[in-house]
């Protein structure tokens, strides 16, 4: 059984390697090829602290997984266990990365972060790897945190050449912004819906349970079109459309379709460079699937990671 740490993993596998393993997640998806049950989530009583459970299997990729574990689809034996925290953090910043990569119209100038947790780092990553863009603003409710936050990433992802500064609030960032991040736990909006300017594509990372609500309802009544990882995940637990749908604010006929479906050119994705795009991720266990095997199949050829033995 082959073991991979976080510092194992990056020494090999980049984001960009991920966002096309979440791509195939996606495509596969949609075409009906991945079992994904919805995952099941184990709240404890201060309703805040959350286990999920998220299997996936796919006949196609020769592999099943149960979050951290990449497990041979053929006898059942554990061929890899790997960091899951990374693992999350890679497959979700690559959600957005595909996003943007089919939807958002091609000449982007600036992009905006709002959250700066464990989750943020690949988002803002993600972002420059798929636009070249000038500068990105982050924003966040602590002040500070958030030029540290920006502080780090200059540094780190200095290689892009983009400008990473702090915003003092959600509606500065995401003013004139073509690109737009939002991976936070709020219940409430994290900035204006009329901030958003005609053209920019938005990803909805941090909702992810029905009171959740860090996209402003506006936002969803009023974009183009919008897109899920999984509608049925999406309308399953993500109060970013729970909310509006319950306000009558929006209704399924709104609903554009799953990224996989754009990808496999089933459905249209951006039209024009003047409609608002909304795209919301609760992550599927397809993600983790993928990204899981192509790490596993990368080390294995690279020779990375530990091996142990019964």
């Amino acid at each position: 059984m082959l073991l991979l740490s976080k510092a194992d993993i990056e020494k090999f596998y980049t984001l960009e390697d991920c966002i096309n393993a979440v791509g195939d997640a996606f495509r596969l998806f949609s075409e009906g090829k991945v079992q994904v049950p919805l995952r099941t989530q184990i709240k404890k009583h201060n309703d805040q602290d959350t286990f999920l459970c998220m299997p996936a299997f796919c006949e196609e990729y020769d592999a099943s997984c149960v979050k951290v574990l990449n497990i041979d689809a053929k006898t059942g034996v554990v061929d890899t266990v790997m960091d899951g925290s990374y693992v999350t953090q890679l497959r979700t910043g690559a959600a957005s990365g595909v996003a943007f990569k089919y939807l958002a119209k091609q000449n982007c100038r600036k992009g905006a972060l709002i959250g700066t947790g464990g989750q943020a780092a690949t988002q803002l990553e993600t972002m420059l790897i798929v636009r070249d863009l000038e500068e990105v603003q982050v924003s966040d409710l602590d002040y500070d945190r958030a030029v540290e936050f920006a502080e780090k990433m200059s540094q780190k992802l200095a290689k892009y050449g983009t400008k990473i500064t702090a915003a003092k609030n959600g509606n500065e960032a995401v003013t004139d912004a073509d690109l737009v991040i939002s991976v936070t736990p709020s219940k409430q909006p994290v900035y204006d819906a009329e901030k958003i300017k005609p053209g920019a594509t938005v990803s909805g990372v941090g909702s992810y349970q029905p009171d959740m609500e860090e996209t402003p309802v506006e936002l969803v009544e009023k974009a183009d079109k919008i897109y899920f990882d999984s509608k049925d995940a999406v309308l399953a637990e993500a109060g970013d459309i729970l909310i509006p749908l319950d306000k009558k604010m929006i209704t399924d006929a709104d609903f554009t379709g799953d990224i996989g479906e754009v990808i496999g050119e089933k459905v249209v994705g951006r039209e024009n460079d003047d409609e608002i795009i909304f795209f919301k991720t609760v992550g599927i266990a397809a993600q983790d699937l993928t990204t899981a095997k192509s790490i596993h199949d990368k080390a294995v050829e690279q020779g990375f990671g530990t091996y142990w033995n019964d």
